[in-house]
């Protein structure tokens, strides 16, 4: 049984486009992608769908992004507006606050790529990263053309993980969805609590120092300066952050108690020195000579700072 694209109504705003609708893209090929700002499987897919809308647009091929938030930071549109910009987006983007469009999917994943033929019909649907080269056909077939696929490379933050080295999985640091909290004497829930970095850290665990609130989705700095810690092996090692002030928080990034040097971030410089200006993610370490087990520590100078989640690649 042929299932039709939903309605793409309930957006909050539209970026790049006036509001789009199923009978007003009839006889175009469409490529949804369901996107949050912070989600590095998203960042990493980017530059692919990026290319492929550049690529087919004199075709027929429209691609719509639908961003629906994760994290309630993610709600703001100028975030949203932020992130269109950062990544070069100029396709039609829906700012999918309340999950409305999110909900006629009956979509549960970020990313999500549903491909939508001429007569409105989706032929096709992936979630997570990868499996480029068949999507990409897939586009090509809906469109009725063969070609070689567009050639592609992540750069920064959009760069393909390092899976042979990846041993540590994403790693939430609210309670709702936290674990591996190393911090000794445990955590305390929705109240701010001094907190010590214990003596060693195990694999894939993490703690806190100084004055923090462990809530629902985050982990937000009381003190004027705090850190985390966390002990990973990955080639790549980012966190999720906001801002519960107005003014930027500075913060130093160490790994095994140093300075990273060559193996910082692009959001650090080689003596781990950032500065926390808007919520998303932040790359903090990219290692290039041979990968293995480190301690990342963050410290933060002043109250403020929000820490949602470790991602690695």
């Amino acid at each position: 049984m042929a299932v039709h694209m939903p309605p793409l109504g309930g957006a909050v705003e539209w970026l790049n486009s006036e509001p789009l609708d199923p009978p007003g893209l009839r006889g175009r090929v469409v490529l949804v992608n369901f996107w949050t700002l912070t989600c590095i499987n998203w960042l990493r897919q980017e530059p692919y769908v990026r290319a492929w809308s550049q690529a087919y647009r004199d075709e027929g091929l429209v691609v719509v992004g639908v961003h629906t938030p994760e994290f309630s930071f993610e709600h703001d549109t100028d975030q949203v507006r932020q992130a269109v910009a950062a990544r070069a987006i100029d396709y039609p983007v829906a700012v999918d606050n309340d999950y409305a469009i999110w909900s006629a999917f009956d979509n549960h994943y970020w990313p999500a790529l549903y491909f939508v033929d001429a007569d409105g019909v989706i032929s096709d649907q992936h979630f997570g990263e990868g499996r480029y080269e068949q999507s990409e056909r897939v586009i090509q077939q809906l469109l009725g053309v063969e070609r070689a696929p567009v050639p592609v490379e992540g750069v920064g933050v959009e760069a393909e993980a390092d899976w042979g080295q990846l041993r540590t999985p994403e790693t939430y640091l609210g309670f709702s969805r936290g674990e591996h909290f190393a911090s000794p004497n445990g955590a305390a829930l929705d109240e701010r609590r001094a907190y010590d970095l214990p003596e060693r850290l195990d694999l894939n665990q993490w703690a806190l120092a100084g004055e923090w609130t462990i809530g629902p989705e985050n982990v937000a700095l009381d003190g004027a300066d705090g850190s985390i810690a966390f002990r990973f092996h990955a080639r790549d090692a980012h966190l999720v952050l906001s801002s519960g002030v107005r003014q930027p928080v500075g913060f130093r990034v160490l790994l095994d108690g140093a300075a990273p040097g060559a193996s910082h971030g692009v959001d650090v410089d080689a003596d781990g020195n950032g500065v926390l200006q808007e919520g998303r993610l932040y790359q903090l370490v990219r290692q290039h000579d041979a990968v293995r087990e480190r301690t990342l520590e963050i410290r933060f100078g002043g109250p403020g700072a929000e820490a949602y989640a470790f991602t690695f690649g």
